[in-house]
């Protein structure tokens, strides 16, 4: 008899289902939000009539660079969907299947690009990772940068296994 290593063996930790940041999408964010940066400071110190024009518009135009290293370091990651929950390719666990009420993928529900919302039945912690998910509340948003193939493939997945828990 083989010995199958731990991480082999079907189980708890099995990754079903990931959802990454779009390439494309990853590249035009990043380059608008740090292309605005850029243009407003190049603002500040060519064009602006006084120094607390100056100041502002420097200010404001690392805020968006700042911005921009945030995405670019949140769209490196990953989300995940395991038997047991919703994590980041981090580790991070953002929700767990059995603290999911619903899920709403409306055209009206409010939910990031490409994404859906769960409502949970207790409060989570607040999070987000830009571009990927957000936390606030009873309200977990997934979504954004994603790919709609990836994400919707996650959501049936999570719609099933509701509809699974619902039924026992």
């Amino acid at each position: 008899m083989t010995d199958i290593p731990q991480t082999m063996q079907p189980g708890v930790g099995d990754v079903l289902a990931t959802a990454k940041a779009s390439p494309a999408r990853r590249g035009v964010g990043l380059l608008a939000l740090a292309g605005l940066g850029v243009v407003l400071i190049y603002s500040a110190l060519t064009r602006s009539p006084d120094l607390g024009w100056q100041i502002a518009l420097a200010a404001i135009g690392l805020g968006f660079i700042a911005i921009a290293e945030l995405m670019r370091r949140s769209t490196a990651s990953a989300l995940e969907l395991t038997d047991d929950a919703l994590r980041d390719a981090d580790g991070r666990v953002i929700v767990r299947m059995d603290e999911i009420e619903r899920i709403e993928q409306g055209a009206f529900a409010v939910k990031p690009s490409n994404g859906f919302l769960l409502k949970t039945n207790r409060r989570v912690p607040r999070g987000w990772r830009l571009g990927l998910w957000w936390s606030l509340g009873r309200r977990i948003g997934v979504g954004g940068m994603t790919p709609a193939n990836e994400t919707k493939l996650i959501a049936e997945m999570i719609r099933a296994k509701l509809a699974e828990r619902d039924a026992a």
